[in-house]
């Protein structure tokens, strides 16, 4: 790896910009059509991409594809697939700002459940931070009334599975290389994704299949970006700015669909950013002792 930690930041401020108008493209798109046949399209590009992208590596496809841990690898690109079905639903339930403000926490879940799946140790700074962290995401919910909605649960949802998600990925690399993981998470889930999203087919009108084009495009190069921002920085200097995410999503809710900014959202959007900041800061301080 080549250290160049200040274009690495660069690229994932890029990468964050990319992947929110990706989010935005997808609310349009599964405000109008079926979420399963979006997103199926959305991974038939994806794999394409994934596939050039071993073809073009040392060994080729059959290197990227080999792993130790099929089972792992699959269930991981199901996973994945999954999550973004239920993400993609969430912007439609809820919209861009609230839903990606919820969405927010799943690093701290990441770190809660680090210790049972990974057998790694949380200190009681960091469960601390993790609590916080919760109690801005109740703060979002509002207890008494959006915490029992399915609406607000969705996001929630989504944000479970991608932490798991990231999990499995930690997990998985102990056996495999990047590039096999990467691999199998386009294939399985363009698989996956064509055996149950192509029963909701619907025809598609001109415009938007223009847009459909622009959502495989963030897709591919927002990842193309992730990969050039890991190799030139290491994930705990970059992560931080991946946050800018609910910052570029939560403003192209506000500019182009009209959502509002309630005062709860925000403030509980603070808490959860604060509280993930101070947990990858505690990793990040335990990995140097």
């Amino acid at each position: 790896m080549t250290e160049n930690p200040r274009l690495g930041i660069l690229l994932m401020i890029a990468t964050t910009f990319v992947f929110a108008m990706q989010d935005g493209i997808s609310r349009h798109l599964a405000g109008e059509y079926n979420v399963l046949m979006i997103v199926m399209i959305r991974y038939w590009f994806f794999a394409a991409f994934v596939i050039t992208v071993a073809s073009r590596q040392a060994g080729g496809i059959a290197a990227a594809a080999r792993t130790k841990q099929p089972v792992l690898q699959a269930f991981r690109g199901l996973l994945l697939a999954t999550e973004i079905c239920v993400m993609v639903g969430g912007f439609v339930l809820l919209g861009l700002v609230e839903a990606h403000a919820i969405f927010t926490c799943y690093p701290l879940l990441v770190a809660a459940l680090s210790g049972p799946i990974l057998g790694e140790k949380v200190g009681w700074r960091r469960w601390t931070a993790i609590g916080i962290g919760f109690v801005g995401v109740l703060v979002i919910l509002q207890p008494g009334i959006a915490v029992f909605s399915v609406e607000a649960l969705v996001p929630l949802c989504a944000a479970f599975l991608f932490a798991l998600y990231n999990l499995l990925t930690r997990y998985a690399a102990r056996e495999d290389r990047a590039a096999t993981s990467f691999f199998w998470t386009g294939t399985v889930g363009a698989v996956m994704m064509t055996c149950v999203g192509i029963w909701f087919w619907e025809p598609m009108i001109g415009r938007d299949w223009v847009w459909m084009g622009a959502l495989c495009i963030t897709g591919a190069s927002g990842h193309f970006l992730l990969i050039k921002t890991y190799e030139y920085a290491e994930a705990s200097t970059v992560q931080p700015f991946a946050y800018l995410q609910l910052v570029f999503a939560a403003t192209l809710g506000l500019v182009v669909f009209n959502e509002e900014l309630a005062t709860n959202v925000v403030i509980g959007a603070f808490i959860v950013v604060c509280a993930g900041l101070f947990t990858l800061w505690r990793t990040r301080a335990r990995a140097q002792d």
